[in-house]
Protein backbone atom coordinates (compact mmCIF):
# COMPACT_ATOMS: atom_id res chain seq x y z
CA UNK A 1 0.00 0.00 0.00
CA UNK A 2 1.46 3.38 -0.92
CA UNK A 3 2.29 5.26 2.28
CA UNK A 4 3.42 8.85 2.79
CA UNK A 5 6.90 8.47 1.21
CA UNK A 6 5.44 6.80 -1.87
CA UNK A 7 2.78 9.50 -2.22
CA UNK A 8 5.35 12.26 -1.72
CA UNK A 9 7.63 10.59 -4.29
CA UNK A 10 4.75 10.54 -6.75
CA UNK A 11 3.94 14.20 -6.04
CA UNK A 12 7.52 15.32 -6.58
CA UNK A 13 7.74 13.27 -9.77
CA UNK A 14 4.63 14.61 -11.49
CA UNK A 15 4.66 18.21 -10.21
CA UNK A 16 7.19 19.67 -12.69
CA UNK A 17 5.33 18.06 -15.58
CA UNK A 18 1.85 19.24 -14.54
CA UNK A 19 2.17 22.77 -13.17
CA UNK A 20 1.32 25.20 -15.97
CA UNK A 21 -0.18 22.46 -18.13
CA UNK A 22 -3.64 22.86 -19.64
CA UNK A 23 -5.95 19.85 -19.52
CA UNK A 24 -7.53 19.19 -22.91
CA UNK A 25 -9.68 16.24 -21.85
CA UNK A 26 -10.30 13.76 -19.04
CA UNK A 27 -11.46 10.21 -19.66
CA UNK A 28 -12.70 7.79 -17.01
CA UNK A 29 -12.46 4.26 -18.38
CA UNK A 30 -13.58 2.74 -15.07
CA UNK A 31 -15.60 4.88 -12.66
CA UNK A 32 -16.12 2.30 -9.92
CA UNK A 33 -13.25 2.84 -7.50
CA UNK A 34 -13.61 3.02 -3.69
CA UNK A 35 -15.99 5.86 -4.50
CA UNK A 36 -17.22 6.53 -8.03
CA UNK A 37 -15.00 8.86 -10.03
CA UNK A 38 -16.60 12.31 -9.88
CA UNK A 39 -19.07 12.73 -12.74
CA UNK A 40 -18.19 16.45 -12.97
CA UNK A 41 -14.46 15.81 -13.36
CA UNK A 42 -14.21 15.90 -17.15
CA UNK A 43 -16.34 18.98 -17.78
CA UNK A 44 -15.02 20.92 -14.77
CA UNK A 45 -11.33 20.36 -15.52
CA UNK A 46 -11.30 20.53 -19.34
CA UNK A 47 -9.53 23.70 -20.46
CA UNK A 48 -8.25 24.41 -16.97
CA UNK A 49 -4.60 24.71 -16.02
CA UNK A 50 -2.88 22.90 -13.17
CA UNK A 51 -1.56 25.51 -10.75
CA UNK A 52 -0.05 23.27 -8.09
CA UNK A 53 0.44 19.65 -7.02
CA UNK A 54 0.46 19.26 -3.24
CA UNK A 55 0.00 16.51 -0.68
CA UNK A 56 -2.01 16.26 2.54
CA UNK A 57 -1.38 12.98 4.31
CA UNK A 58 -1.76 10.31 1.64
CA UNK A 59 -3.97 12.51 -0.56
CA UNK A 60 -2.64 14.25 -3.67
CA UNK A 61 -4.23 17.57 -4.52
CA UNK A 62 -4.06 18.74 -8.16
CA UNK A 63 -5.27 22.33 -8.09
CA UNK A 64 -6.57 24.28 -11.05
CA UNK A 65 -8.23 27.66 -11.21
CA UNK A 66 -11.61 25.96 -11.16
CA UNK A 67 -11.14 23.53 -8.30
CA UNK A 68 -9.05 20.55 -7.28
CA UNK A 69 -8.67 16.88 -8.12
CA UNK A 70 -8.31 14.80 -4.96
CA UNK A 71 -6.47 11.53 -5.52
CA UNK A 72 -5.83 8.69 -3.09
CA UNK A 73 -3.78 5.76 -4.35
CA UNK A 74 -5.57 3.20 -2.19
CA UNK A 75 -3.89 -0.21 -1.95
CA UNK A 76 -2.33 -0.45 -5.39
CA UNK A 77 -2.81 2.82 -7.25
CA UNK A 78 -0.16 4.80 -9.11
CA UNK A 79 0.07 7.87 -11.32
CA UNK A 80 2.23 7.71 -14.43
CA UNK A 81 3.16 10.24 -17.05
CA UNK A 82 2.98 8.67 -20.48
CA UNK A 83 3.83 9.89 -23.95
CA UNK A 84 1.16 10.44 -26.57
CA UNK A 85 0.12 7.19 -28.24
CA UNK A 86 1.21 4.82 -25.46
CA UNK A 87 -1.20 1.88 -25.39
CA UNK A 88 -3.71 1.90 -22.55
CA UNK A 89 -3.12 -0.87 -20.01
CA UNK A 90 -5.76 -3.07 -18.39
CA UNK A 91 -5.91 -1.24 -15.07
CA UNK A 92 -5.58 2.34 -16.36
CA UNK A 93 -8.85 3.82 -15.10
CA UNK A 94 -8.57 7.61 -15.46
CA UNK A 95 -6.53 9.68 -17.92
CA UNK A 96 -5.78 13.40 -17.94
CA UNK A 97 -4.74 14.60 -21.41
CA UNK A 98 -2.31 17.53 -21.52
CA UNK A 99 -2.05 20.29 -24.13
CA UNK A 100 1.69 19.72 -24.59
CA UNK A 101 1.08 16.10 -25.55
CA UNK A 102 1.04 12.98 -23.43
CA UNK A 103 -1.10 12.40 -20.38
CA UNK A 104 -1.26 11.50 -16.73
CA UNK A 105 -2.79 8.09 -16.06
CA UNK A 106 -4.25 6.73 -12.86
CA UNK A 107 -3.71 2.98 -12.62
CA UNK A 108 -5.25 0.85 -9.87
CA UNK A 109 -5.51 -2.96 -10.15
CA UNK A 110 -7.47 -3.33 -6.91
CA UNK A 111 -9.61 -0.21 -7.38
CA UNK A 112 -9.45 0.91 -3.74
CA UNK A 113 -8.28 4.41 -4.64
CA UNK A 114 -10.12 7.66 -5.23
CA UNK A 115 -10.28 10.29 -7.98
CA UNK A 116 -12.61 13.05 -6.83
CA UNK A 117 -13.35 16.64 -7.80
CA UNK A 118 -14.15 19.59 -5.56
CA UNK A 119 -14.70 23.24 -6.45
CA UNK A 120 -14.15 24.19 -2.78
CA UNK A 121 -11.04 24.24 -0.60
CA UNK A 122 -9.80 20.62 -0.73
CA UNK A 123 -8.38 20.89 2.80
CA UNK A 124 -11.96 21.27 4.03
CA UNK A 125 -13.18 18.16 2.22
CA UNK A 126 -14.69 15.64 4.68
CA UNK A 127 -11.96 13.10 3.87
CA UNK A 128 -9.19 15.56 4.67
CA UNK A 129 -10.46 18.11 7.20
CA UNK A 130 -9.95 15.92 10.28
CA UNK A 131 -6.48 14.60 9.44
CA UNK A 132 -3.77 14.92 12.06
CA UNK A 133 -0.48 16.80 11.82
CA UNK A 134 2.10 16.11 9.13
CA UNK A 135 4.98 14.03 10.55
CA UNK A 136 7.64 16.18 8.88
CA UNK A 137 6.08 19.46 10.02
CA UNK A 138 7.31 21.44 13.03
CA UNK A 139 4.00 20.82 14.82
CA UNK A 140 4.87 17.13 15.18
CA UNK A 141 7.27 17.21 18.10
CA UNK A 142 7.87 15.41 21.40
CA UNK A 143 5.52 17.70 23.33
CA UNK A 144 2.69 17.07 20.89
CA UNK A 145 3.09 13.28 20.85
CA UNK A 146 3.61 13.03 24.62
CA UNK A 147 0.53 15.12 25.40
CA UNK A 148 -1.65 12.85 23.28
CA UNK A 149 0.03 9.62 24.39
CA UNK A 150 -0.59 10.41 28.06
CA UNK A 151 -4.33 10.23 27.42
CA UNK A 152 -4.31 6.91 25.56
CA UNK A 153 -3.92 3.32 26.73
CA UNK A 154 -3.81 1.99 23.16
CA UNK A 155 -0.55 0.40 21.95
CA UNK A 156 1.91 3.02 20.73
CA UNK A 157 2.13 1.50 17.25
CA UNK A 158 -1.61 1.90 16.80
CA UNK A 159 -1.44 5.47 18.09
CA UNK A 160 1.19 6.61 15.59
CA UNK A 161 -0.76 4.92 12.79
CA UNK A 162 -3.90 6.86 13.70
CA UNK A 163 -4.36 9.39 10.90
CA UNK A 164 -6.20 11.80 13.20
CA UNK A 165 -3.08 12.01 15.38
CA UNK A 166 -0.35 12.07 12.74
CA UNK A 167 -0.80 11.35 9.04
CA UNK A 168 1.03 8.93 6.80
CA UNK A 169 2.84 6.71 9.31
CA UNK A 170 1.70 3.39 7.85
CA UNK A 171 2.61 -0.12 8.87
CA UNK A 172 6.05 -0.27 7.25
CA UNK A 173 7.36 3.00 8.64
CA UNK A 174 5.74 2.58 12.06
CA UNK A 175 7.54 -0.73 12.53
CA UNK A 176 10.84 0.71 11.36
CA UNK A 177 10.58 3.87 13.48
CA UNK A 178 9.69 1.95 16.64
CA UNK A 179 12.73 -0.27 16.13
CA UNK A 180 15.04 2.71 15.71
CA UNK A 181 13.58 4.35 18.80
CA UNK A 182 13.88 1.15 20.85
CA UNK A 183 10.17 1.18 21.68
CA UNK A 184 8.14 -2.04 21.83
CA UNK A 185 5.15 -1.74 19.48
CA UNK A 186 2.73 -3.12 22.09
CA UNK A 187 3.76 -0.70 24.85
CA UNK A 188 0.80 1.35 26.09
CA UNK A 189 1.06 4.88 24.74
CA UNK A 190 0.49 6.44 28.15
CA UNK A 191 3.56 4.61 29.47
CA UNK A 192 5.93 6.50 27.18
CA UNK A 193 8.06 9.18 28.81
CA UNK A 194 8.65 12.46 27.05
CA UNK A 195 12.23 11.35 26.34
CA UNK A 196 10.98 8.25 24.60
CA UNK A 197 8.45 10.30 22.65
CA UNK A 198 11.30 12.54 21.54
CA UNK A 199 13.30 9.53 20.29
CA UNK A 200 10.23 8.18 18.50
CA UNK A 201 9.43 11.50 16.81
CA UNK A 202 13.05 11.73 15.61
CA UNK A 203 12.90 8.13 14.34
CA UNK A 204 9.64 8.71 12.47
CA UNK A 205 11.05 11.82 10.82
CA UNK A 206 14.30 10.04 9.90
CA UNK A 207 12.65 6.93 8.48
CA UNK A 208 10.17 8.91 6.37
CA UNK A 209 12.85 11.32 5.11
CA UNK A 210 15.16 8.47 4.13
CA UNK A 211 12.33 6.62 2.40
CA UNK A 212 11.43 9.73 0.40
CA UNK A 213 15.07 10.08 -0.71
CA UNK A 214 15.04 6.43 -1.80
CA UNK A 215 11.81 6.88 -3.77
CA UNK A 216 9.63 4.93 -1.34
CA UNK A 217 9.38 1.21 -0.67
CA UNK A 218 8.34 -1.16 -3.43
CA UNK A 219 6.94 -4.33 -1.88
CA UNK A 220 4.43 -5.25 -4.53
CA UNK A 221 2.54 -2.57 -6.44
CA UNK A 222 4.16 0.82 -5.99
CA UNK A 223 5.92 2.67 -8.81
CA UNK A 224 6.56 6.39 -9.08
CA UNK A 225 5.38 8.78 -11.77
CA UNK A 226 8.05 7.56 -14.18
CA UNK A 227 7.15 3.91 -13.60
CA UNK A 228 10.19 3.25 -11.40
CA UNK A 229 10.18 1.28 -8.11
CA UNK A 230 11.24 2.65 -4.74
CA UNK A 231 14.40 1.33 -3.11
CA UNK A 232 13.87 1.81 0.64
CA UNK A 233 13.02 -1.91 0.87
CA UNK A 234 16.75 -2.58 0.88
CA UNK A 235 17.06 -0.61 4.15
CA UNK A 236 14.26 -2.26 6.10
CA UNK A 237 15.56 -3.48 9.46
CA UNK A 238 12.54 -5.29 10.91
CA UNK A 239 9.56 -5.10 8.57
CA UNK A 240 9.03 -8.46 6.82
CA UNK A 241 12.12 -9.98 8.48
CA UNK A 242 10.47 -12.42 10.91
CA UNK A 243 12.93 -15.06 12.11
CA UNK A 244 15.95 -13.24 10.69
CA UNK A 245 18.68 -11.88 12.99
CA UNK A 246 18.34 -8.35 14.37
CA UNK A 247 20.83 -5.99 12.75
CA UNK A 248 21.71 -4.62 16.19
CA UNK A 249 21.85 -7.59 18.58
CA UNK A 250 21.48 -10.73 16.47
CA UNK A 251 18.31 -11.97 18.20
CA UNK A 252 15.57 -13.32 15.94
CA UNK A 253 13.09 -10.72 14.75
CA UNK A 254 9.62 -11.54 16.05
CA UNK A 255 6.28 -11.21 14.29
CA UNK A 256 2.89 -10.60 15.84
CA UNK A 257 -0.47 -9.10 14.86
CA UNK A 258 -1.79 -5.75 16.09
CA UNK A 259 -5.06 -4.31 14.95
CA UNK A 260 -5.25 -6.93 12.17
CA UNK A 261 -1.85 -5.81 10.85
CA UNK A 262 1.42 -7.74 11.05
CA UNK A 263 4.10 -6.20 13.24
CA UNK A 264 7.80 -7.04 13.33
CA UNK A 265 10.11 -6.13 16.22
CA UNK A 266 13.14 -7.17 18.22
CA UNK A 267 12.18 -8.41 21.68
CA UNK A 268 15.64 -7.60 22.99
CA UNK A 269 16.19 -4.10 21.55
CA UNK A 270 12.64 -2.79 21.93
CA UNK A 271 11.13 -2.28 25.38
Amino acid sequence: MPELPEVETTRAGIEPHLVGEVVTAVKAYQRQLRRPVSARLATALKGGMFESVTRRGKYLLLKSGRGSVIIHLGMSGSLRLVAEGVVLEKHDHVEFFLASGGSLRYRDPRRFGLVLWTAKDPLQHPLIAKLGVEPLAAAFDADYLHSIAQQRSVAIKQLIMNGQVVVGVGNIYASEALFRAGVHPARAAKRLSRARCERLVSAIRAVLSEAIKQGGTTLRDFYNGAGEPGYFKQRLQVYGRGGEPCVSCGAAIRQTVQGQRSTWYCGRCQR
